[in-house]
């Protein structure tokens, strides 16, 4: 029944009638997302400040408008032919690199919090980096699917692409924005390693990130304290370790079941980023244990039905619809560990939301529009009921 409601009639070879059909086992925990992200945003955003002055609604309106755009966008990426989308595969990650050496020209970039990451768009910003990672993963599905049989030779296979991130690298750094660095060269090298490369070449070019990590890591002070903090965050609980140490404070306060829907203390001013970054902290000191477990739970599900997208889509021997859903997969997953890990202090501090909850325009409409490519996988690699097997 459930699949039923997502689902319509096969159009007939005549009328050929848009199918607004949807997978249900990807949408249910898209949904489900979207509905904890609306109701999440709206509890984190009444901060002390917000309860001084009155209840008010401009962060919920605020989500809910975004929401919408990303449901249209959604919904508009899914009808998009696969073959068309690979097509456009070079020329999106061309415009993705404009974009983002545009930002870094004096009065185009947008500044906040050290760093220039943003456009202007009239009222409201955009980040061409959350968008810059869905078009990098669509490149990346069709350059393995037309070098399948090179990937083996390093020459022929590897330093093209290689080439590419390096580029991507340098321009993100340069803003800067390491967290969406290690998100793209993580993804990419987890795509290379899915697609057939060999072990010498994926350990080589692992090494040689790493390698850049930690001169990264050692020549920037802000990233050392990071560092620094995550180890011993009670060394300096005022300044360095202090939004950890709330974070941590935030989980201890949750418990099972968590201290009750809006009745945070830590989003009072406490916790910075309550809205965006560690918004899972907030979600486990309300909901505790139980909240976390059902949003993690629902990213899994998300997770594994991309994975089965792709293996379906490789049985079909679509390659380029398998290597898409495994990239926006790995992109999914890899985004949801860092800002989980960062929150439970786990991994040092990194500025990355959380896919589809974190309040945050670009996010949310990068992360709907990787759904959609999903949903457009589904659709072309779903078995056309009636149809007669030869």
């Amino acid at each position: 029944m459930v699949a039923a409601a997502f689902s319509a009639k096969p159009a007939s070879k005549k009328s050929k009638p848009l199918q607004w059909s949807l997978d249900a086992a990807l949408a249910i925990p898209v949904f489900a997302l979207f509905g904890i992200s609306l109701v999440m945003v709206f509890s984190a955003s009444m901060n002390s400040q917000a309860l001084e002055q009155g209840p008010t609604l401009s962060a919920l309106v605020q989500q809910g408008i975004i929401m919408v755009l990303a449901l249209v966008l959604m919904l508009g990426t899914s009808r998009l032919p696969l073959d068309l989308v690979q097509r456009m595969g070079p020329l999106l990650v061309v415009a993705s690199l404009f974009v983002l050496a545009l930002i870094l020209v004096p009065g185009v970039g947008y500044e906040a919090w050290g760093a220039v990451r943003w456009i202007q768009l009239g009222p409201t910003t955009l980040q061409p980096s959350e968008f810059a990672k869905v078009f990098l993963i669509v490149y990346i599905a069709g350059y393995l699917t037309r070098k399948k049989d090179d990937l083996v030779r390093f020459n022929e296979g590897i330093l093209a692409i290689s080439i590419v991130l390096g580029a991507f690298g340098a321009l993100l750094l340069m803003e800067p924005d390491f967290g969406s660095t290690v998100v793209i060269v993580a993804t990419a090298f987890a795509m290379l390693f899915l697609g057939g490369i060999r072990w010498l070449h994926f350990f080589l070019i692992i090494g040689v990130a790493a390698l850049g990590a930690v001169l990264l890591i050692s020549f920037a002070s802000y990233r050392l304290a990071r560092v620094s903090a995550f180890m011993d965050p009670w060394a300096d609980p005022m300044n360095k370790g202090y939004q950890l140490i709330q974070s941590y404070i935030a989980f201890g306060r949750g418990g099972w079941t968590g201290i009750g829907l809006g009745e945070s203390i830590q989003k009072l001013n406490y916790l910075p980023a309550a809205k965006t970054d560690f918004l899972f902290a907030v979600i486990s000191e309300e909901l505790g244990f139980v909240g976390v477990a059902v949003v993690l739970g629902l990213f899994m599900a998300l997770i594994w039905r991309a994975f089965e997208l792709s293996r379906r889509a490789e049985s079909a021997g679509n390659l380029f619809a398998c290597r898409l859903a495994q990239g926006i997969a790995l992109l999914i997953a890899i985004q949801v560990l860092i800002n989980t890990g960062v929150n439970m202090g786990l991994l040092p501090t990194k500025g990355l939301t959380l896919p589809f909850l974190s309040q945050g325009g670009s996010s949310l409409l990068a992360s709907s529009m990787a759904m959609g490519l999903l949903f457009a996988v589904a659709r072309e690699t779903t078995p056309v009921a009636g149809r007669k097997k030869r």
